[in-house]
């Protein structure tokens, strides 16, 4: 065994000598330039023939010499080269090349510390100046958008990019380390057979060679019975948290919702995560308080987290650099040692919103009233004015306005609440969506039946006999507990069947994880946060 490490250690060594670098040094900017602006590493590779391979991003010709900015997508920052004019004859914005030359310090006072002293260059891929649509300018995000597989190639766009990549491996780091027990990290299914929210925003699934069914023919589906794209994974998760304890994904959630703003996709990402033996809503509150602060720690520190932070930003009518990166410095700051979240519920939240109107002169296009819920507006006030741009919980909502899996609140009468909390931020307002689940089957079956979840069984007078009776019966229809005759908890059997064997409390939340990102990043809209964004109306490629 340990022959065959040793083995195996020396053939990595060699390929990554033979094959990443092979007669010269070939790097990516990053590490060039940010080598170039420690002072104690600036002599790592200066005065060394170096190899670049990325596109590029500007050309500037002159007389006796030209200057191309480089770029390889590994940092915001270009890579200045200096080439003769037959060198840069055939260059263009745009072009993908290969590129060697020797890494020089530039004279005192100039904008770069370092440029490549160019000795050989060749163009692997043109691209036609005269119709090429990327150039060095500012360009509107509305015309980015119309070209969503093209946009990835200006910086900042980029720059997303690589700060989503390092949220999610931070993510893990987090999960992981997290101190009351690691999470384990799981694969819900995307075709599911319910609408877990239960505001009939699926997306429903069929092949694209299925025919119509002639007239008095049933539909035969390819999963034997309707199937859809998943709203939320928090069902299945759930299944995972029985077994496992603490469980978290990353996955792709659908929604068919109409909205067209700014603030929602067809497609977007959710982080879930559940946790088994959990008892009280505070814990809950507790862990995404944690998680979100110690993700912003982690990135914080990391090279990508700073390029955030500082990014250019100028050309946007109306938008400052200076300004905009010192007030994302202040958002970041609140994350990273600003005070605790406060926690408000829901029907003091509503009281302080028509204190607001009454007393404040506060001002909505919804009135704030207990059986309404919260709309936007209101939403906006509690985090921005009432608590001053700290994040903040709301819990225990009405339970007429939430899903059917929601256990009651611990004090509510009747049980007109439910334990359940939103995490509103400034700006984008609900980020975090949780509750502690309903673990008891007689329970669950009752909110089902009056959610309207629990279907009659159909009887076919011609057909029905009492083998077809018993069958059913098998099968768990009149049979399940709890359940009248008749009643049939058809696609969510199995969900029933997670309260009916070893069900312990439980409770876990979603997060939008584009919504975070794009908080973090300084981004309004999830269609500039997203690369390629799905909304109504729009999938363009």
């Amino acid at each position: 065994m340990r022959t065959w490490r040793r083995s195996f250690s020396t053939s990595i060594i060699r390929y990554s000598q033979s094959s990443a670098l092979g007669s010269c040094n070939r790097l990516r900017c990053a590490e060039l330039l940010n080598v170039s602006s420690e002072k104690d590493k600036a002599r790592e590779f200066e005065n060394e023939n170096v190899t670049l391979k990325g596109f590029i991003r500007s050309v500037r010709k002159q007389k006796r010499f030209a200057f191309a900015e480089i770029s390889d997508g590994s940092t915001v920052q270009s890579l200045q080269a200096i080439l003769t004019p037959d060198q840069a004859a055939d260059l263009s914005t745009g072009a993908a090349i290969e590129i060697s030359g020797i890494w020089k310090a530039c004279p005192p006072g100039k904008e770069q510390t370092h440029e490549l002293q160019t000795t050989t260059i060749q163009v692997v891929g043109d691209a036609d100046p005269e119709t090429y649509p990327i150039q060095k300018k500012y360009h509107s995000s509305d015309f980015l958008r119309q070209i969503p597989h093209l946009r990835l190639r200006t910086p900042f766009n980029s720059l997303l990019s690589r700060f989503r990549s390092e949220c999610i491996y931070q993510l893990g780091q987090v999960f992981r380390s997290h101190p009351h027990g690691g999470f384990t990290q799981v694969q819900p299914p995307l075709i599911t057979s319910s609408d877990c929210e239960g505001a009939g925003e699926t997306f429903t699934l069929s092949p694209e060679s299925s025919a119509l069914p002639a007239p008095g023919e049933e539909v035969e589906h390819f999963f034997r019975s309707p199937k859809y794209l998943t709203v939320s994974s928090q069902l299945h998760l759930e299944a995972y948290a029985a077994e496992l304890g603490n469980v978290w994904t990353l996955s792709p959630t659908f929604r068919a919702e109409k909205s067209d703003t700014p603030r929602h996709l067809s497609e977007f990402y959710m982080l879930e995560a559940e946790v088994n033996f959990a008892n009280e809503l505070s814990s809950l509150l507790d862990l995404v308080e944690y998680l979100i602060r110690d993700l912003a720690r982690r990135l914080h520190d990391t090279p990508v987290g700073q390029e955030i932070l500082s990014a250019k930003r100028s050309g946007e009518p109306g938008l400052d650099t200076v300004d905009f990166n010192e007030a994302l410095r202040r958002r970041w700051d609140v994350l990273l040692s600003g005070p605790e979240w406060p926690r408000i519920t829901y029907t003091r939240a509503i009281e302080m919103l028509q204190d607001a109107v009454t007393n404040h002169g506060a001002s909505f296009t919804h009135q704030p009233s207990w059986s309404e819920g919260l709309q936007l507006e209101h939403e906006k006030y509690i985090v921005d004015t009432l608590f001053h741009g700290v994040p903040v919980f709301v819990t225990d909502y009405p339970q007429k306005v939430k899903p059917f899996y929601m256990a009651p609140s611990p004090s509510a009468e009747g049980g007109a609440t439910v334990a359940c909390f939103d995490l509103l931020f400034p700006e984008i307002c609900e980020v975090v969506g949780g509750s502690l689940r309903e673990h008891r089957l007689p329970a669950l079956i009752d909110k089902m039946r009056k959610y309207g979840l629990i279907k009659q069984r159909r009887r076919h007078s011609t057909q029905y006999s009492a083998t077809s009776q018993q069958q059913l019966d098998d099968e768990g229809g009149s049979e399940y507990p709890y359940l009248e005759p008749g009643e049939d908890l058809g696609h969510l059997q199995w969900y029933a069947d997670l309260r009916r064997w070893g069900s312990a409390p439980h409770g876990g939340f979603g997060l939008g994880f584009d919504r975070l990102i794009g908080y973090l990043a300084g981004v309004s809209s999830l269609r500039d946060v997203v690369p390629f964004p799905r909304y109504f109306k729009r999938a363009d490629c």
